[in-house]
């Protein structure tokens, strides 16, 4: 796998302007990077729910792999660790580990803070932009099946999307990848989040906006450097993904990804929903908002429209585990395009370090004990973890329901949260195991590298 370098991706900049995760994933409205943030003072904590805690709920293992009786996934640390974060806290957090055959699910806290209705392991939930991984799949079999040239033109598929002067420079590969240079829609969609209010966020809950006008925002949005050359997530692209699979297919993107992805894969809970309701058992969806919508606001009734091929897909913690683990088995995508999928650009993370090596629709980050693959996801008030081991053997998918739950500090910096310490720590034991020590590689990076956001106050 290939390496290209990237700007910083993070850091921090002068007063005046503030980071908030929009929704998705990270969308950079400024072309300016500058030295890393420091450690803030302790946050204010958001009030957990009150009245007796429900106790973590656990699902069935099947046998151990590997040596004979050998224990690889320590569950009462795992539970422990799980209930850790709820004290910390989050109201609710679902959690799927795998080591082989060997499996534990666990969740600890509350589905509705007001009903007291506990979450459990199966919940659904909107993973956000771990979608960008399925609609990346489907660009990847059109290429595998000659419709489509990773280093061509977008414009060659969608003639007259992008102005004259992007039309013969961005390429497919440059979508997948967030080096094309478009600027991220969210904003424009949701402008008040500028000015960390819920107002438009409120306002189109039931609103429903095409992929086009979707990437007519983010066409408009600041653009963030050259094509090919600067690393910047960008929702935008994976809206224009969408377009171009529509194109070449002849099918629905999302009826596509559904059948040729989705079913292919054998995941039995994941879909794009049709309506603004999540199609099953799930937790409510609340966003604090970093203490600007106080007490957090439930937002899981909500029209995804939004979100399309770069965010809307929901499934379960199981089914995310299943599915990274059939696409990076093979099971997925020919062996040439899976190489393409894993060809990466380093992503600085603003203190000479690499927040992640990000590929097609899929990033790696390197932790403690090793290199794992997977993809982060956020939307109002659901955030999403999935991590696997390059084989697919040791995998981890994690949901919550409590986005934003920081304080941001006088530079517009979220300040580090008990919560954050929390999950590192359930990682920490669900991916580098019970014999985890001190002296292991790096430090755990963050959980949720596509999830900041620079934007102007």
């Amino acid at each position: 796998m290939t390496t290209l370098a990237g700007p910083p991706h993070r850091g921090r900049t002068r007063r005046g302007r503030t980071i908030a995760g929009l929704g998705l994933s990270a969308v950079l409205l400024t072309c300016a990077a500058a030295p890393p943030a420091s450690a803030g003072p302790g946050p204010a904590t958001p009030a957990a729910p009150t009245g007796s805690e429900p106790a973590p709920t656990t699902g069935p293992a099947t046998a151990p792999s590997g040596e004979a009786g050998r224990a690889v996934l320590d569950r009462e640390a795992l539970r422990s660790t799980v209930r850790a974060i709820h004290e910390a806290g989050m109201y609710g957090s679902y959690s799927a580990v795998r080591d082989g055959g060997e499996r534990w699910t666990g969740a600890a806290g509350v589905a509705d803070v007001r009903t007291r209705r506990p979450v459990h392991p199966q919940m659904l939930h909107r993973v956000g932009s771990v979608t960008k991984t399925f609609t990346a799949v489907a660009i990847l079999q059109q290429v595998g099946r000659g419709r489509v040239e990773l280093d061509a033109p977008v414009a060659r598929y969608l003639p007259g999307l992008l102005p004259q002067d992007l039309a013969g420079t961005v390429t497919v590969r440059m979508l997948l990848n967030h080096t094309s240079g478009i600027g991220d829609y969210v904003a424009g969609a949701f402008p008040s989040f500028v000015q960390l209010s819920s107002r438009s966020l409120d306002e189109h809950r039931f609103r429903r906006i095409t992929p086009r006008e979707l990437v007519r925002l983010g066409l408009a949005a600041p653009r963030t450097g050259e094509p090919g050359r600067n690393w910047s997530y960008s929702n935008t692209n994976y809206a224009i993904a969408g377009l171009l699979l529509e194109k070449v297919t002849g099918t629905g993107a999302e009826r596509y990804i559904t059948r040729e992805v989705i079913r292919r894969a054998g995941l039995r809970d994941t879909s794009f929903p049709r309506t603004p309701f999540v199609p099953g058992p799930h937790s409510r969806a609340y966003e604090a908002l970093y203490g600007h919508i106080d007490p957090p606001r439930d937002y899981s009734v909500y029209d995804m429209s939004w979100a399309t091929t770069a965010g809307a897909v929901v499934s379960t913690m199981d089914d995310l585990n299943r599915f990274y683990r059939v696409l990076l088995g093979g099971g997925l995508l020919p062996p040439a395009q899976l190489d393409q999928m894993r060809t990466t650009v380093a992503v600085p993370d603003g203190q000479g370090g690499v927040a992640m090596h990000y590929g097609l629709g899929i990033y790696a980050q390197d932790t403690p004990c090793g290199r794992f693959w997977g993809h982060d996801g956020a939307v109002f008030g659901m955030g999403t973890i999935s991590l696997s081991s390059p084989d697919g053997r040791r995998q981890i998918s994690y949901g919550f329901n409590l986005m934003k739950y920081q304080r941001l500090d006088e530079n517009g910096y979220p300040m580090p949260h008990a919560i954050d310490a929390a999950m590192m720590a359930h990682f920490d034991r669900a991916l580098c195991g019970p014999a985890a020590t001190a002296a292991r590689g790096p430090a755990w990076p963050p959980l949720l590298p596509t999830q900041q956001v620079l934007v102007k106050r």
